[in-house]
Parts: C-alpha cells; structure tokens; sequence
C-alpha cells in the first residue's frame, strides 16, 4: 500500500490530505502536527477568535469525524529527523513513520525582537492558537499595548484589539513588503483615525520592565509605556528538517515548478516552499492561505498521476480598520500605478503595472474589482496599460468589453 505522510498540520497539510481523498487516493495518508486536535485556521486568530467573536470550533478546518470517514490518520507529535535512504521520518518521542510520498507543510515560524529584554513576560507573538488565548487573557489586564510590526498580523492585531494601541514600524510605511504606497498611507490615516498611534522610521531598540515588560525604547531613545507587546515582525520559514536531510534550502525549501524538492518522493508545499513564481518571474515564498490551498491540490495531483507545473494566481486579503483590502497579482518589480475610484469614500482599486502590462490590483471595500481582476489575470493575453486607459480603468468595464470582443 503507497502512503503518503504530511508533516505539518496547518492549512496546506489539511488541505493535501483532504485532496488526496477526494481524488480517490487509495492508500494510507497520515498527517503528523506538533499541536493536539484537529487541524484549524490561522487567519482568525487575528481578527474574529482574538476580538471574541468566533469560538474554537469555529477555527476547526474540520471536524474528528471527518478524518474518521475519510481514513486520515491524524499523528500528534513533532519529527525530529528525516531519513531519505529508508524513506521514513523519526519523531521526537521516538516513534518512526515510513513513506513513499513525503509533503512538507511546515510552515513558517514567527521572527523575534534580536533586543535585551526580548524574554520579558508581556512580550508576546501571534501564531498558533494558544498564542491567541494569551493575547486574549492579557489583553484583559493591558493597559498600555504596543504593537511592533506594520504588517498584516501588526495591524489586525491593532483593529480588532478593542483599545487604542501603538503601532510601531521599522520602515517608513506601513504594509511596506506588500502593498503600494497608496494603500500603505490609507491604512495609516485609517488606524490614526481609529485612535492608534502609528509610528513610522523607527525600531525597537530595547525592552525594559522588571517583572514583566514596562517600557518600549525606540532606535531614537523615545520610551513607550507598555505592559503589553506584540511582537509582528514577520516570519521565518521552517526548514530546519529539509535542511538536515540534505535538501536544498533557499529562503525556504527549493522545489521545481511541480513543487518537488530535489528528492523525487518529496514535495513541500505552503509558508515553506520556495518555487519559482510564474507571475513574479522568479524564486518566491508566499505566506498565503490561497497559495497554501492551491499547492496542496496541485501534489495532491501529482501524487494521483495528474502532474501539472503550479502557476495559481496569487492573491491576499486583510480585515482591518473596518476596511477589506483584497489584492490579485505580484506587486514585484511594478513601475507604475493608477488609482481607480474614491479613496475618500473608501472605495477604491490601486492598479499596478511592469513594462505597461497589468500585474497586480488592490483594490479595497470593491470586491467586484477583486473578482474582476482575477478573471482578467486567467485570460490572455495581460491587460495592458493603454487598453484599460480606454475603460478609464474601470476593470468590470474592460472585461465586459474584452468579453464582447472575444
């Protein structure tokens, strides 16, 4: 009987064995994750599970019965090693587990402050569930919380809170590594506007308290009263098992476009892969739950004998500030922008452009854009500059027309 094993019980883990099953894969499929339970949803941890408003089986991916019905087995416990010439994996307690098709879903791990005081308690992260539960318990007491990061996790964090915090970012904008300016500065003036402090240009140099953290010292010597700190300074993919069983790691696992790694009966998938990006043009890790999904699928084909190289359209979303912000497309290497719609009524789309062709559309409280723009990225050829410009860049327009003309 071939088995396929998949480490890492996140969202492309979850999503690879449950594929296998739905395309007929006969043989046994285990899924081994370092946290007890089924497998859950990571994005609202930052949003509706932090703020309250959604419980713990509401974050489940799936029930136990589940993985009962489809004959998952699921493995609570954390590999230790990698052993490619017996095509098995040793956990940590000992335990060993055989393979004939491995899936690296290991995700990725959150970066830490490199700052004296970084260990205090108060200083928290936000990653897994039980990192939600201590934010939720220590929220209660906080009285002065400071965020460090200006990214998605940062700003979620920030918007659904519950009370004014202060956002600190190292760059000078916010959403710096994926978004445009325009975007950056309209989330800025709507976090100001909810009553946070955004700080912008500045790091954090130190973390002073005694028992717990009380201060927050900026690169420019400014203290910042905190009992609380969330520490969202992006993330690190794990590759520490990949690394050691000799597989080639480049910020991340290298794959091929078939999402192989340089081991024939290894795949890696999700936060961990680096692949090369048909929209990007180039090597590219995305930390998405769409290109974590789409991966999946994609091994869960190969491994059923329909192998197809990736080239899923990469695309994002963020609730925040009481605005939805979807984006389409690779922002990489763009050179020129145009805003299409009403910033100052909250509903706009910032459409970003490489050599005069369309790559990438932010588009924020204007789903229909979102979904236009993902119809216009699947066709051929790319919309290009001077063909919007006839639509006065209303993306609907342009692919009714585009529609009509095919």
């Amino acid at each position: 009987m071939t088995t396929v094993l998949v480490v890492g019980a996140g969202q492309s883990g979850f999503q690879a064995v449950a594929s296998l099953r739905d395309r007929g894969f006969a043989g046994r499929v285990v899924l081994v994750g370092d946290e007890p339970g089924v497998p859950y949803q990571r994005p609202p941890l930052s949003k509706a599970y932090l703020a309250g408003t959604a419980g713990l089986e509401q974050l489940h991916l799936r029930g136990e019965d589940f993985f009962a019905e489809k004959d998952i087995e699921l493995v609570a416990g954390r590999v230790a090693e990698i052993d490619r010439a017996a095509a098995k994996v040793r956990l940590e307690d000992g335990r060993e587990l055989g393979y004939d098709f491995l899936v690296l879903a290991t995700g990725a791990r959150n970066r830490t402050l490199p700052v004296p005081g970084a260990d205090l308690p108060g200083v928290l992260t936000l990653r897994t569930r039980d990192d939600a539960d201590r934010l939720r318990a220590s929220l209660e007491q906080a009285e002065q919380v400071v965020v460090a990061g200006g990214g998605f996790i940062g700003l979620e964090f920030a918007s659904h809170a519950g009370r004014p915090v202060t956002i600190v970012e190292l760059q000078d904008r916010l959403l710096n590594r994926v978004a445009t300016p325009e975007i950056s500065a309209y989330f800025a003036d709507l976090h100001r506007t909810a009553g946070h402090t955004v700080l912008l240009g500045q790091g954090v140099a130190a973390l002073h308290g005694d028992s717990r953290v009380r201060e927050v010292e900026l690169t420019d010597g400014t203290r910042l009263p905190a009992d609380l700190v969330v520490v969202a300074v992006g993330v690190v993919p794990y590759t520490a098992l990949a690394e050691a069983a000799g597989l080639p790691v480049r910020n991340g696992v290298v794959v091929d476009a078939h999402l192989r790694t340089a081991d024939e009966k290894i795949f890696a998938i999700g936060d961990c892969a680096n692949f090369p990006c048909v929209q990007a043009g180039a090597e590219t890790r995305l930390e998405s739950v769409q290109n974590a999904v789409d991966q999946a699928r994609c091994v869960a084909a190969a491994i059923t004998g329909t192998e197809e190289p990736y080239a899923s359209l990469p695309w994002f979303w963020t609730d925040q500030a009481g605005a939805k912000l979807q984006i389409a497309g690779i922002l990489a290497g763009a050179d020129r922008t145009v805003v299409a719609g009403d910033p100052a009524g909250g509903k706009f789309s910032v459409l970003s452009f490489r050599d005069d062709v369309l790559i990438a559309v932010e588009s924020v409280n204007k789903p229909a854009d979102h979904i236009a723009a993902r119809r216009l990225f699947t066709a051929e050829p790319k919309p290009a500059y001077a063909d919007l410009e006839l639509s006065e860049f209303d993306l609907k327009a342009h692919l009714k027309a585009a529609s009509t003309r095919g």
